[in-house]
C-alpha cells in the first residue's frame, strides 16, 4: 500500500525579505526531516510574504518577481531540497513573458517538479491570473495545487480531482479579515502582543469565527466531497499589516484532521497518508455516481468571474 509522510509548516514572514524567509523555510525543512517527513508544504507567497503586495506599485512588484526555475529563490529551494533530501513546496512571485504571477512551485533535489499560477489573484492588480490546472507525480502519488481563493470555488477542486489528483496542496494567507459572515473581522494587535503571558484570549480569537471556525465550514467539505487528501498551509502572526492564525493542517478523504498546528511560533507538523482511504471515502463513490450529461452545459455556461473579497473594499478598511 502506498504511503507518504507529509509536513505542513507555518511561520511569520518578513515583507519582501527573501533571504530571511528562505532561511526560515530551510530551518523548518530540517525540522520536518528530523520528524521523518518526505514532503513539506509552505504557505502562499512564503518566499516574499503576501499582504503587503496590495500597497506596491508595478515596479516594486516586478522587482520582487523572479524567473522560475532560473531565479535565485527557486534555485535556493532546490538547494534546500537537495541538502535535506526532501520534496519542498513554496510560494513566490514569478515573472513570465512580461507578466507577474502568484506562483507555487514544487521542487526536489533534481530541480523543478511543477509550478502553478493562482487562478483567482486579487491582492495586487499587477498579478495576472493563471489559466490552467496542474497535476504532477510525487513518489507515486498524483498531486494538484490550488492557491487560497482558488479553493473557495468548488469547481476548481472538482476539476483538479477529475484530472487525477489524490492530494491537493492548498497554500493560503487567509482568515481574520472582515466579512458579511457574523463574527468575522480583524484580530486586535494587543492579543498578539500578550500571547506569551496570556495566550488564551488569542487562541479563542484564532479558533473562533474569525479564524478556525470559518475554515471548518468549507475545508473538510472539499476533502470529503472529492475524496482527496488536503494539505492546508497558512502563516502565523503578521503577514503585512494583518494577523493570521496559522492552523496549518492535513485532512484525509473523510474530511478528518490528521494533524494541525496550534502553536503561535514557527512550526511544522507531519502526518502519514495512506492510499486505502482514497477508495473507501464517500467522495470516491460520489465521483463515480456523477451524471455530467445532466449538468455539463449548465456548469460550462458563460459567466463573468468576480474575485475581490469584502475586506479589500474601502468600507471594510
Amino acid at each position: 500500500m502506498r504511503t507518504l509522510r507529509i509536513a505542513v509548516a507555518q511561520f511569520q514572514p518578513e515583507d519582501g525579505d527573501k533571504d530571511y524567509n528562505l532561511s526560515v523555510i530551510e530551518k523548518l525543512t530540517a525540522k520536518a526531516k528530523e520528524a521523518g517527513a518526505e514532503v513539506i508544504s509552505f504557505h502562499e507567497l512564503s518566499v516574499t510574504a503576501y499582504t503587503f503586495f496590495k500597497d506596491l506599485n508595478r515596479k516594486e512588484a516586478e522587482q520582487l518577481a523572479e524567473d522560475v526555475p532560473g531565479g535565485k529563490s527557486t534555485r535556493k529551494l532546490i538547494e534546500i531540497a537537495d541538502k535535506y533530501d526532501m520534496i519542498l513546496l513554496a510560494g513566490l512571485a514569478e515573472k513570465e513573458n512580461g507578466r507577474i504571477y502568484n506562483s507555487y512551485v514544487c521542487v526536489d533535489k533534481d530541480g523543478l517538479v511543477a509550478k502553478y499560477h493562482k487562478i483567482h489573484p486579487f491582492i495586487s492588480k499587477y498579478f495576472s491570473a493563471g489559466d490552467r490546472y496542474v497535476t504532477f507525480d510525487l513518489k507515486g502519488w498524483k498531486c494538484g495545487i490550488l492557491i487560497c481563493y482558488d479553493n473557495n470555488v468548488i469547481e476548481n477542486v472538482r476539476a483538479t480531482t477529475l484530472l487525477g489528483a489524490e492530494i491537493i496542496f492548498a497554500p493560503h494567507v487567509t482568515m481574520c479579515t472582515p466579512s458579511p459572515m457574523p463574527g468575522r473581522g480583524f484580530v486586535d494587535d494587543s492579543l498578539w502582543q500578550s500571547r506569551k503571558m496570556d495566550p488564551v484570549p488569542l487562541r479563542m480569537e484564532f479558533d473562533g469565527p474569525k479564524g478556525r471556525q470559518w475554515l471548518m465550514r468549507w475545508l473538510p467539505a472539499r476533502a470529503y466531497d472529492n475524496g482527496v487528501y488536503y494539505v492546508f498551509t497558512n502563516p502565523i502572526g503578521y503577514d503585512g499589516d494583518q494577523l493570521k492564525n496559522g492552523n496549518s493542517m492535513i485532512l484525509d478523504p473523510y474530511g478528518d484532521i490528521l494533524t494541525e498546528i496550534k502553536s503561535f511560533d514557527d512550526e511544522v507538523s507531519t502526518a502519514l497518508i495512506t492510499e486505502d482511504k482514497l477508495t473507501l471515502a464517500g467522495g470516491y463513490r460520489y465521483r463515480n455516481a456523477r451524471k455530467p450529461e445532466l449538468y455539463g452545459n449548465i456548469l460550462s455556461s458563460l459567466h463573468h468571474s468576480q474575485t475581490r473579497p469584502v475586506w479589500m473594499n474601502k468600507t471594510a478598511q
